[in-house]
């Protein structure tokens, strides 16, 4: 079996386990997403969805993110783990947006990648879920997975799965994989002990007891 082919298998089991492919962060709007994915480095999305709201609430629009100042940010993130960093980021991101970008996110990874703290993971689902572009979100989900499916090499390193994962996967269907990969991986292919007996991805999972 190619990958290509373990691929589809694996895009057609997920949809089926997991019908609606969305996002596990709560957000309004392109800025609110942008900003809820950098808050989620390091982070449980379930932990950035519970401190998003006030956030959004004080800081309703880019204008007011981009004239508030990184403390004043922080005082909202402080249990999202490295907030120092994470609200300074949000801020110089927001400026950046409003003075160079004309108020505008961009729609491109290299564009987007220019902005403060924002990688390929978040500029990847920028693409995908606000500008409805194939992309691959490289996450600790999706690079764990992959590899044990054998979709991928093995690799750990986020930038060699996304090009490994854009060679196998087709490209309308690689934003709603990732998402979908994502509530596969909390609840059947945990990290530290996945549910083989049962999972709808053993029969061509190479990892799994009964493909060995």
């Amino acid at each position: 079996m190619t990958k290509k082919q373990r691929a589809i298998l694996a895009v057609e089991a997920l949809k089926t386990l997991y019908p609606e492919a969305v996002c596990s962060l709560t957000a309004d709007n392109p800025l609110q997403l942008l900003i809820a994915t950098r808050l989620s480095a390091q982070c449980t999305d379930a932990r950035v969805n519970m401190v998003t709201p006030a956030l959004f609430a004080r800081f309703p629009d880019l204008d007011a993110f981009a004239d508030a100042t990184p403390e004043q940010v922080g005082e909202y993130i402080r249990s999202c783990g490295l907030y120092k960093t994470k609200a300074a980021d949000i801020v110089a991101a927001c400026r950046m947006l409003r003075d160079e970008y004309g108020g505008e996110i961009p729609d491109s990874i290299e564009q987007l990648t220019k902005l403060p703290g924002i990688g390929r993971k978040t500029a990847n689902l920028m693409c995908g879920d606000v500008f409805g572009k194939p992309a691959v979100v490289a996450d600790t989900h999706c690079i764990r997975i992959t590899g044990r499916i054998g979709l991928t090499d093995g690799s750990k390193d986020p930038y060699k799965v996304e090009m490994q994962l854009k060679k196998v996967l087709p490209p309308e269907e690689s934003n709603a994989f990732c998402h979908r990969i994502v509530h596969f991986g909390r609840d059947i292919c945990t990290a530290r002990s996945p549910k083989c007996d049962g999972c709808p991805l053993a029969a061509f999972c190479k990892s799994a007891p009964r493909a060995r």
